[in-house]
């Protein structure tokens, strides 16, 4: 892809491409995190996912595994302020086709201000490992339910409907996979820096500053990565992607809770992980300080591929 600025009508490619390393889920940025990776697509790509493929080989030198079309984003009211690689004076490409990618982490090409970033720094309400995030019940949810009220008669009960549903107040039910859902709520309620590019923010009312900001619709496209991603993980093995060759049970399940944004009951992954057959002993241990070592594992490549076509579903089941 070249790095031309882009004239109206080309198509731009951007990835999500996603990571997990030492417990944490990252995706890979550009411009000190403030946007993903984008370009124009080439003419002499005979397919997109080849094209991504390509692009995101040549400069991370790493391949890419798992890869999947996530989303067609054309809206020119949420694109107008430059951003990706492709333009950056606001005239840049108005069709974007994104991709989810998984991967190892690697070392960042030489792209300016690349970088892996936890993706929490976009959605610090997403992360509820350690219980229930204080921005959420400190900032996100005032303003959200002062956000409805304020709205037209006609339209109130329409928000409050929404609001219930994205963040599940009355029910005290998280959904993980309404990742995207959450962000456009707390977009339209003016609660994301991208929101102000939009419309004027009246004087003397502080500008909301729930997750960093990314350029053009950049965190939409990773909220819509890390909605499908938490969805996929549940009937497909593609967390096996961004695994080791090799490792501990309590690694995979770490991995798991990672992406889900929540703790899982040991006992309950483990057994459901050995009833589906999905990993073999390699008759190596792990040895951990001040405990007994751990049997290393490996995934079954045979299983793998029956569970690709037939599906497979990990325990996100929150611990007690």
């Amino acid at each position: 892809m070249n790095s031309n600025t882009a004239e109206s009508g080309l198509v731009e490619l951007s990835a999500v491409i996603v990571a997990v390393t030492d417990d944490e889920p990252r995706v890979l940025s550009v411009r000190d995190g403030g946007a993903l990776p984008s370009g124009l697509l080439e003419a002499g790509h005979r397919t997109l996912e080849l094209g991504l493929r390509s692009w995101v080989e040549a400069r991370t030198h790493h391949p890419l595994g798992y890869v999947e079309q996530l989303y067609t984003f054309a809206d020119r009211d949420r694109t107008q302020d430059g951003g990706g690689d492709a333009g950056g004076d606001g005239g840049g490409a108005t069709i974007s086709l994104s991709y989810l990618a998984l991967t190892r982490e690697a070392p960042p090409w030489g792209e300016p201000g690349a970088s892996w970033i936890n993706w929490y720094r976009y959605f610090p309400w997403e992360d509820w490992r350690e219980g229930t995030p204080a921005m959420l019940t400190g900032e996100i949810v005032p303003r959200l339910l002062a956000w409805q009220a304020e709205g037209p008669p006609s339209e109130q009960l329409a928000r409050a409907q929404r609001v219930e549903f994205a963040f599940g107040l009355k029910r005290k039910a998280w959904n993980e996979d309404l990742v995207l859902q959450r962000y456009e709520l707390l977009f339209e309620a003016g609660m994301v820096q991208e929101a102000a590019r939009h419309r004027p923010v009246p004087a003397g009312q502080k500008l909301p500053n729930p997750g960093q900001a990314m350029v053009q619709d950049h965190r939409r496209i990773l909220a819509t990565g890390i909605s499908r991603l938490r969805a996929k993980i549940k009937y497909r093995p593609v967390v096996f992607e961004l695994m080791p060759a090799s490792f501990t049970l309590l690694q995979l399940q770490r991995t798991v809770e990672a992406l889900a944004g929540h703790r899982l009951h040991k006992q309950n992954f483990r057994r459901l992980i050995a009833q589906q057959g999905l990993v073999e002993e390699t008759g190596q241990v792990l040895a951990q300080t001040g405990g007994r070592p751990a049997r290393l594992v490996r995934f079954r490549r045979d299983i793998l591929l029956e569970r690709a076509v037939g599906g497979t579903r990990l325990p996100l089941a929150r611990s007690a």
